[in-house]
């Protein structure tokens, strides 16, 4: 399947999904929910994250709508920077009120986007993009952070294969952003990356360090990556290790030298 194209009517699958997502998360967050508990393997509580979620939601309707809104330096460590100051300066933690945030700020993002065209360029968290990127950048957003909260309070999640194919254009294009240049120096080689089912497909490219994300595989690949969707996304968001998925039989890897596979996850920085 090729990449999906990021389209925002507000019927498209793309719309649908960001909707969706943010109930399903904001369902999560109703008044007997304990905003102290801690995400598993975060710094964050409940609390914190919904109010990040909340938070991030809106700036990416803001941008939508057109509003300009600077928001870190376009770089992994400038978004964490950003993300600690804004959490500091917005104190809500009522789970009720934030998820209703949540719904209500993706709802706006998608009513504003299916005004313009999906091609036009904006800037968001991670720099500049088309306004179609962007809205596969919230989908992914809303999973990840959805899929904490889920855990946390030991619920469903609401990542599926069609979901987590939707988030790929953003992960392509954010790739090259949250590159970890240590180590990925000197590294010579393409991954073929696959989704299992009816999934995406595309390659990433190193060359001696340097990175390059297409839909066409550019040559032969030296590591063929077959993986089951949403444990792809999970691996991208930094939720689930490259050891784990390969002995679950989650993703394959083949080619000349599948190895590589191993060290994929730590190519990146996850922001």
């Amino acid at each position: 399947m090729s990449i999906p194209r990021p389209l925002l009517h507000e019927e498209s699958p793309l719309a649908t999904a960001i909707v969706a997502a943010a109930e399903r998360t904001a369902g999560l967050l109703g008044p007997d929910t304990d905003p102290g508990v801690r995400i598993p393997g975060a710094l964050w509580t409940v609390g914190e994250a919904a109010a990040h979620l909340a938070l991030a939601n809106e700036l990416m309707a803001d941008v939508a709508a057109g509003r300009e809104r600077a928001y870190g330096d376009g770089t992994a460590g400038g978004l964490a920077a950003a993300n600690a100051e804004s959490l500091a300066a917005f104190t809500e933690r009522d789970p009720a009120v934030l998820g209703d945030a949540v719904a209500r700020h993706a709802a706006a993002f998608v009513k504003a986007a299916a005004a313009r065209d999906a091609g036009e360029p904006v800037v968001g968290p991670l720099g500049p993009m088309d306004l179609g990127t962007l809205g596969s950048y919230l989908l992914t957003h809303i999973l990840g952070h959805g899929y904490d909260i889920a855990v946390a309070l030991r619920r469903p999640h609401m990542i599926d294969a069609q979901r987590a194919a939707l988030t790929v254009p953003f992960l392509m294009t954010a790739m090259p952003r949250v590159l970890n240049s240590r180590t990925a120096y000197g590294l010579h080689a393409c991954y073929d990356i696959r989704l299992r089912g009816d999934g995406p497909r595309f390659a990433v490219t190193f060359t001696h360090g340097a990175l390059t994300v297409t839909e066409e595989v550019p040559r032969r690949a030296d590591c063929v990556i077959t993986a089951e969707p949403v444990t792809f996304l999970l691996m991208a968001l930094g939720r689930r290790t490259t050891a784990a998925a390969l002995a679950r039989g989650h993703i394959t890897a083949r080619g000349r030298r599948p190895w590589l596979a191993a060290r994929f996850p730590a190519l990146f920085v996850a922001p």
